[in-house]
């Protein structure tokens, strides 16, 4: 009999495939990547060709050899490494250490680990795709180039440890810009006025909007307030039109890669590095009660929406068993969404829509039951019918202004009987008591008027933040997690109640690749490389085109940068601090968290204590200096230095001047200054710095 040997990448699937094949196979695991470039240098050489210097990675040696041994009794081996770029690449460095016979070597891949689609795999063995292992050989030279060249001037003129990254530095730079957004960000005042109406017979009463004439007007003003309520004064309320309607909510599309990580941060609070572990686990297998291990769901780094006939098929059937046949999405409902999509594979689904989560809830951690019950779901309603809603609106005027009511109430839940997005749960719909006719009066109960100021954009949270980068075509399915980890890791920003800001040290390092590196965090530019990634996957752009193209330009700035950036003296500084212990002026370090003050004296002192930065402004509260502080994850803000003796904290930075109309303190906004009391609303133009 003749034997086979598969090779997978995680130990994980090897005892999922193991089951679902013959005693003819083994199946081995690689551990992940077994070459790579080296680490001591960039290991490319520039001046032939930009070949790449692959080395066998440290530890992989004894994977190797067992590999080798299987190797020689195998009459056949099948590379079984993930279905995407990265594990293209995996198969070809495998077939290049083992020194594979072109005859010999089998490529399969497999959407899910089920017996069904492992063993059809079998029958479309083919040989590695080059255009696959060349898109992702470019993207590990260009994030190399970026890495090994410009992370050392970082360490030169900041400090060692720092590193750049392709595509973590234009992340790095979308956080800086909402920043800077926020931070420059002058609320504007604006009015609400509802009406609280009673119909004859009715306990409970209607609440109407405010619209204003034939077009809507904006009330900016107490005084404009106080006019149209004068106007009003004791008018009658009289309906001047109801108008009913049907509104259509359409299904969602099932997951990728992106949609799945911003819906598991918002509604199971999950950070994108845990959905990705979680899925993983999910995708290699789980051993189930009576079952044994089994994948449960499809491949989980995708940007597709397209879903296989034969699991449409399968859902259709449960669909139609378990809620009827008005429940199942017609042609016209199953959607296809991205514009640009990869679609080797398909979108995230569970492998069998039968295996409902609450039979396989026992055999799984709380998380992995969370993350499954969400992909069944919104896989299930992504088949299933919309949901229609019947609308009322109701046109009510009083003194030639227009008020409103809109109502909506679920005609038919459709897919909303399996899954609800966590934004459409916070929806509210008013609900209309009576019947309402033309021409009715209403009588009014109540005014109440609010006034409001806008909000500034929100921090990105890694949801949004991945949103963004998907919407702006930076990075991949498989790079969204590890960039967000990475800026993190590094200190560059910092995670507090899900947002992300931007710490003093992400900020050096924004600014230093702004200022020298432009085209590197340019979002364009990096758009713009990943779509010649995607040609080279498709073989109509050579991956030494790209790289060619690249790297001149990328050498020049960087020895622009050496020559013209100016060193980042943070170290150094001397402060008017005195040391306690030995007398000597404390000097300004700079470590992981930031700033902090130590004595120059080390080692015979190790004095330290915190950097406390005066801006030069008394306290509001208590009369003291106002100093710049870092939260526990390294966020700026102003506080006062008499520490936890005051209660005075301000996330911008306050000025000496006072507000002339209520008295209270001033804060900065780009170019403004505005009352730090909301409720004021004062706002002027920031005073011009005057040398000398």
């Amino acid at each position: 009999m003749p034997k086979y040997l598969v090779i997978v990448e995680s130990p994980a699937k090897v005892k999922t495939i193991k089951k679902f094949l013959g005693s003819n196979y083994e199946v081995l695991a690689s551990n992940g990547h077994v070459r790579d470039l080296p680490k001591s240098r960039m290991g490319i050489d520039i001046e032939h060709g930009y070949e790449p210097k692959y080395i066998t990675i440290r530890g992989k040696g004894d994977i190797l050899a067992a590999l080798r041994k299987a190797e020689k009794k195998a009459d056949k081996v099948y590379l079984a490494t993930d279905p995407d770029r990265e594990g293209e690449a995996i198969s070809w460095h495998l077939a290049e250490a083992l020194k594979l016979d072109e005859k010999k070597q089998n490529r399969i891949t497999f959407n899910e680990i089920t017996k069904s689609a492992v063993k059809e795999s079998l029958k479309h063995a083919r040989s590695i795709d080059m255009n696959l292992v060349d898109a992702q050989q470019t993207r590990r030279i260009l994030d190399r180039m970026v890495g090994y060249k410009i992370s050392p001037l970082l360490w030169s003129k900041v400090k060692c440890g720092l590193s750049a990254g392709r595509v973590q530095s234009v992340a790095l730079r979308i956080i800086g810009d909402r920043e800077d957004e926020i931070n420059a960000f002058i609320p504007q005042e604006y009015w609400t006025l509802d009406a609280d109406l009673s119909m004859e017979g009715e306990r409970k009463t209607l609440t109407a909007r405010f619209y204003g004439k034939d077009k809507k007007i904006a009330i900016s003003s107490k005084e404009q307030m106080d006019q149209i309520l004068s106007e009003i004064g004791q008018a009658p309320f009289v309906v001047e039109d109801v108008k009913k309607g049907e509104r259509i909510k359409k299904q969602p599309l099932p997951f990728t890669t992106s949609t799945l990580q911003q819906e598991a941060a918002n509604a199971l609070n999950f950070s994108t590095q845990k959905t990705m572990r979680i899925a993983q686990q999910l995708y290699e297998g789980v051993d189930l009660k009576g079952s044994g291990t089994v994948g449960l769901i499809t491949y989980l780094r995708t940007d597709s929406t397209r879903i296989s006939e034969e699991a449409d098929r399968a859902a259709a059937e449960y669909i139609e068993s378990q809620y009827g046949n008005q429940y199942l999405a017609g042609e016209s409902g199953k959607r296809d969404g991205s514009k640009k999509i990869q679609d080797a594979h398909e979108a995230i689904r569970p492998s069998d829509i039968r295996r409902i989560p609450a039979e396989v809830k026992e055999s799984l951690s709380r998380d992995q039951f969370r993350l499954y019950q969400l992909i069944w779901r919104r896989f299930a309603a992504s088949r299933m019918a919309p949901a229609k809603y019947e609308t009322t609106l109701v046109k009510i005027s009083a003194a030639g202004y227009r008020f409103q009511i809109t109502a909506s109430r679920v005609a038919f839940d459709g897919f909303m009987s399996v899954y609800t997005e966590s934004g459409d749960e916070k929806e509210e719909t008013n609900v209309l008591h009576g019947n309402i006719e033309k021409g009715m009066e209403l009588k009014l109960v109540k005014f109440d008027p609010k006034q409001h100021f806008t909000q500034p954009p929100a921090h990105y949270t890694e949801a949004s933040l991945v949103r963004a980068l998907e919407e702006q075509g930076i990075g991949r399915p498989s790079t969204y997690a590890p960039t967000i980890t990475t800026i993190i890791a590094r200190r560059y920003v910092a995670k507090e109640n899900k947002n992300l800001y931007m710490t003093e040290l992400g900020e050096v390092v924004n600014n230093i690749m702004k200022e020298a590196f432009p085209s590197i965090v340019d979002v364009t530019f990096t758009a713009n490389m990943e779509s010649l990634l995607d040609s080279v996957e498709e073989g109509i752009v050579p991956w030494k085109t790209v790289v060619e193209n690249f790297y001149p330009d990328l050498d020049e700035a960087v020895q622009e940068a050496e020559k013209n950036l100016e060193k980042v003296t943070i170290a150094d500084e001397v402060s008017d601090v005195i040391c306690e212990e030995c007398g000597r002026n404390m000097v300004i370090k700079y470590g992981p968290h930031g700033r902090f003050l130590a004595c120059p004296g080390f080692p015979d002192c190790r004095n330290t204590k915190p950097y406390l930065e005066k801006i030069g402004v008394k306290c509001p509260l208590c009369g003291k200096e106002v100093v710049l502080r870092k939260t526990k994850k390294g966020r700026k803000y102003y506080g006062c230095e008499a520490g936890s003796e005051c209660d005075f904290m301000s996330w911008q930075k306050p000025v000496t001047e006072k507000c002339p109309q209520c008295g209270s303190y001033m804060v900065e906004k780009g170019n403004r200054l505005v009352c730090a009391d909301t409720s004021c609303g004062y706002v002027c133009a920031k005073p011009e710095e005057t040398g000398g």
